[in-house]
């Protein structure tokens, strides 16, 4: 892990540790800091460096999207509040500085047909050996359910075999983003691969110590990095992949491991719509399917475009693009 290394390092461990204590995840904001950090350095700035035109200058040489640049700023913002409480400044300067535009973020959504052909081609790379056929079903099995179950990518990879509950069909989830738990009811289809996979998992290991639904190596679970890796060289191999594009004030966001709950959520609203039903009146229904803690954060996907909307809207910027 990368040190803080500028005159404000004690101030920034100090931050960070104390929203550890809170419970906070600091990963990202540590990162942010990070940056500011580096260019308090390269600045050789000190204390009476902090003023607001200050932040003006920096903002403007970070060479990162708006969007990046206003959480930089964000958690700036908030390390700067708690050295108010501690009574390091008197004031935040970067209490008036606005945030910049952003650009909108076009999140990439597969069909259902391209979802299909993506787990049969997962399906179709598992290995039939011992050293490799247990992990590549289980990396098959985390996809499946980011793909049919519209979870995170943490979930799946967290979940113990204790929380499958065969009996009534359902995964418990615990300690989501929003700290929440909830009960994921699950397809049959998918508890029939569930079934399966643990079958040929305890005539393998009769007496597995493994404690988790989806085995990793070691004892452990499944690394986030093993399932980005065989997802996006699936993709390429199915002629799916895509890199991320901005053109204009659009952010065609490439596809991820994550793309699988906003396409599951897109998709489960147009299915609703194409029945006569209400998409609107379904909202909260899905987030609580999906976890959000406010169904208003499940609304957003009532403005992103399906996955052929999508490609007619990259198509057509394209276009747009090379006439100007």
């Amino acid at each position: 892990m990368k040190n803080f290394e500028s005159f404000l390092a004690p101030q920034l461990n100090d931050f960070i540790a104390y929203r550890q204590t809170l419970g906070y995840n600091t990963r990202c904001s540590r990162v942010h800091l990070l940056i500011f950090d580096r260019y308090l350095r390269q600045t050789n700035a000190a204390w009476h460096s902090l003023q607001p035109f200050y932040f003006l200058e920096m903002r403007a040489n970070l060479e990162m999207e708006p969007r990046s640049v206003n959480h930089v700023f964000s958690s700036v913002r908030g390390f700067f509040n708690f050295l108010l409480r501690k009574e390091y400044v008197v004031d935040n300067p970067l209490q008036d500085i606005p945030p910049l535009k952003e650009n909108t973020i076009i999140p990439f959504v597969l069909s259902p047909d391209q979802i299909d052909h993506l787990l049969q081609a997962l399906c179709n790379r598992v290995r039939r050996n011992e050293k490799h056929f247990l992990i590549d079903l289980a990396i098959y099995l985390t996809v499946l359910l980011l793909a049919r179950c519209g979870m995170r990518i943490s979930e799946p990879l967290k979940v113990m075999k204790n929380h499958y509950r065969r009996d009534d069909g359902t995964l418990y989830i615990e300690k989501t983003k929003f700290k929440k738990q909830r009960l994921v009811p699950l397809p049959k289809a998918v508890m029939i691969d569930i079934e399966n996979y643990l079958s040929v998992r305890k005539s393998f290991h009769p007496h597995d110590p493994n404690p988790f639904l989806l085995a990793g190596e070691d004892h452990g679970p499944l690394k986030r990095g093993q399932i980005e890796y065989v997802f996006h060289e699936t993709l390429k191999k199915i002629g799916l992949d895509q890199r991320r594009r901005v053109l204009g004030n659009m952010n065609f966001t490439q596809p991820t491991p994550h793309c699988l709950r906003h396409s599951f959520a897109v998709n489960t609203l147009i299915s609703i719509k194409e029945r006569g039903q209400s998409p609107q009146n379904a909202l909260p229904v899905l987030a609580a399917y999906m976890g959000h803690s406010e169904y208003k954060y499940t609304s957003v996907y009532l403005r992103v475009a399906d996955a052929k909307s999508r490609k007619d809207l990259v198509d057509f910027s394209l276009w747009q693009k090379r006439k100007e």
